[in-house]
């Protein structure tokens, strides 16, 4: 066994890679063990975890296995030349045999009870929705997946999904039938529909124009706009690690982030652009002042907690639980 990762953070395992498959051109699997053999963690669809890379850095993958099964967890990184280092990391490193460090398993993207329900998928996105529409079959709730892709060599698990679900699936590879009529499935669901989208920013964006009065779930792998820059959206203030009883101050160019690291706390990020949500933190004091694409109208005024990559205080004093 190589181990890559020598000292993972404070709330993190280490997992065994135990196996990776190419699941279409330019995305890999990876299947994640306990080297001793113990159950993981319970999940449920639509949660992701963090692997720790062996260049320390940190990047989240939706969970696309089978709940049910507590020994392993699967996830699948499509190789983005463009992107930021962590899926070109995965490709070229020899993984198998090695351990990584894992955080989680937590889900910001749980399916809702509903009457019926429609998934729309673009590419690597359907990974969050394969255990949905499974949970939704067990639970013998109506489902459609709609799954888009450029073409079927890039889109991983078609083969799985036809052998597993031959009914109300629908692949729709761009190169033959063009994009997803997200307007027209939408206009053509039900009242009361739960619909679920995960895929690159032009899906997200359809979704959300179309609509309308339907329940709407998205997930992003990016970030929808560049951040605020920390010192257009408010003053220094302080932050207190209620842990320890730190009490740390918070610059007008600086991040919460990079406050609390300072100041001794061990803290994953990743994005540090505030939609992965790998930095939220509990807030036990003081007002948030919100600047990410995760939380929800309700979760924001609830205040209960925050990404520190890029939202900062409206009040003097931030109690964190660090």
């Amino acid at each position: 066994m190589t181990a890559l990762l020598t000292e993972a953070p404070a709330g993190t395992r280490t997992l065994l890679v135990q196996q990776a498959s190419w699941e279409a051109d330019g995305v890999l699997s990876l299947r994640l063990v306990d080297p001793d053999g113990a159950a993981l963690p319970p999940w449920t669809p639509g949660a992701h975890v963090d692997l720790v890379l062996p260049s320390g850095l940190v990047r989240q993958y939706s969970l696309c296995g089978d709940p049910g099964d507590r020994s392993a967890y699967l996830v699948a990184v499509r190789r983005e030349p463009a992107g930021r280092g962590g899926s070109a990391e995965v490709h070229a490193t020899a993984l198998v045999g090695a351990t990584l460090g894992v955080r989680g398993p937590r889900n910001r993207f749980e399916l809702v009870d509903a009457p019926r329900y429609l998934l729309l998928a673009g590419g690597i996105g359907i990974t969050p929705l394969l255990p949905m529409l499974a949970e939704l079959r067990r639970r013998g709730r109506p489902c459609e997946l709609w799954y888009g892709g450029r073409d079927r060599a890039s889109m991983p698990f078609v083969d799985q999904l036809r052998r597993l679900h031959p009914d109300g699936v629908h692949v729709v590879p761009q190169d033959e039938y063009g994009l997803l009529d997200v307007a027209g499935l939408t206009a053509a669901a039900a009242p009361g529909t739960a619909v679920y989208c995960c895929g690159p920013e032009g899906l997200l964006r359809a979704a959300e124009a179309a609509c309308g009065g339907l329940d709407l779930h998205v997930e992003r792998f990016a970030a929808t706009a560049p951040p605020a820059e920390p010192a257009a959206v408010g003053g220094a203030f302080e932050v207190e690690l209620c842990r320890s009883g730190v009490v740390a101050p918070v610059a007008p160019d600086q991040t919460v982030l990079d406050a609390v690291r300072a100041a001794g706390a061990d803290v994953l990020s990743s994005c540090e652009e505030g939609f992965c949500g790998t930095c939220e933190v509990r807030v036990l004091d003081g007002e948030p002042e919100h600047h990410d694409a995760i939380l929800s109208a309700a979760e924001r005024e609830r205040g209960e907690t925050m990404m520190i990559c890029v939202s900062r205080c409206r009040s003097p004093r931030l109690v964190l639980d660090l």
